[in-house]
């Protein structure tokens, strides 16, 4: 793979999604909340990036916000670009042009997400008629080939069944139909395989690694499930308090962990290899914060086994792939 999935290395002009200095905060009746700080990222083409973290720490804030999906809380600063295309500030026609079409979103619930009083052809077929401009017969024709795709069996016939008759793993199938009807040159795909068994989350798995390589589409995918990141992903941001903490190839990251809060994940996973039979998992004693304003500090520092004084004084910077002043490994 060339090119660099995120910020710290290098690039090349087959970046096809770039995020500078993203920054996202929500009007509360608190005041404002940061969610995001100065976030950059970079996916290439075909490239799989999987951004971790706990719950809390930005990951699906910071996917949201890539195609203007927050709510009217929230102010996003920063860029966006898709091929060179700034979507930060884009108008809401430019951006329902591209929802579906260049970017498309695998959500985590999938019985929330499509509608139950329409079957699962038909809201395929509804994609592929507002971004395609194809006949209703065309549509659902493609509908079918897309569920076949996507490994749904008897595709002639679950065309026209309404989402629940089928099982939450044949509807996580269908959405990834939808999200990939048009071809899109990012996908992003919010905790795919949540609340699904592992032989489903498998399946699942298979389906997005198998489209990845026969469509050649970049991938974003957000999850807290390790075992999921070193199954799929080519590169890793790991995301904590909002901003990104470490950057690292797959097979790098799982190995030589740099920043403590990555070792720690690592440590309380199964997936890690690190505890088999019988031994305890590590735990991340403490919360990630909710930040009102990001401080001049380690947000970290509270939760952090090798914090130092400069880590409650001074805020990081990602530097060489890592954002701490006590690495692991020094």
């Amino acid at each position: 793979m060339t090119g660099s999935a995120v910020e710290g290395r290098p690039t090349t002009s087959s970046a096809v999604l770039e995020v500078k200095d993203l920054s996202v905060t929500f009007r509360t009746e608190d005041g404002p909340l940061s969610a995001v700080d100065r976030v950059n990222l970079q996916v290439s083409d075909g490239e799989v990036l999987a951004i971790v973290g706990e719950s809390g720490c930005g990951k699906s804030v910071t996917a949201m916000s890539l195609a203007g999906l927050l709510p009217r809380t929230a102010t996003v600063e920063g860029s966006v670009r898709l091929d060179g295309v700034e979507l930060i500030g884009a108008d809401k026609r430019t951006l329902r042009s591209i929802r579906g079409r260049e970017v498309a979103y695998i959500f985590q619930e999938p019985m929330t997400s499509l509608n139950p009083v329409f079957t699962v052809g038909y809201q395929i077929s509804e994609v592929l008629r507002v971004h395609s401009g194809l006949s209703k017969q065309a549509a659902r024709k493609r509908a079918v080939e897309l569920l076949k795709l996507v490994g749904i069996p008897s595709a002639e016939r679950r065309v026209g069944d309404y989402p629940h008759q089928l099982s939450g793993g044949m509807r996580q199938r269908v959405m990834i139909a939808m999200a990939v009807a048009c071809d899109p040159k990012v996908l992003i795909a919010d905790e795919p395989t949540t609340a699904l068994d592992v032989t489903i989350q498998a399946g699942i798995l298979d389906v997005l690694r198998a489209l990845r390589e026969r469509l050649g589409t970049s991938v974003v995918l957000i999850t807290h499930d390790l075992g999921v990141v070193a199954d799929l992903a080519d590169r890793v941001a790991v995301m904590y308090a909002g901003r990104v903490v470490e950057t690292a190839e797959v097979h790098e990251l799982f190995a030589r962990p740099q920043h403590p809060y990555t070792a720690g994940l690592l440590g309380a996973s199964p997936a890690a290899g690190r505890h088999a039979g019988t031994h305890r998992l590590n735990e991340i004693p403490g919360l990630v914060p909710v930040l009102a304003e990001q401080p001049d500090a380690c947000t970290f520092a509270d939760r952090c086994p090798r914090a130092i004084d400069t880590c409650t004084t001074k805020q990081p910077a990602l530097t060489a792939g890592v954002a701490c002043w006590n690495p692991e490994g020094r």
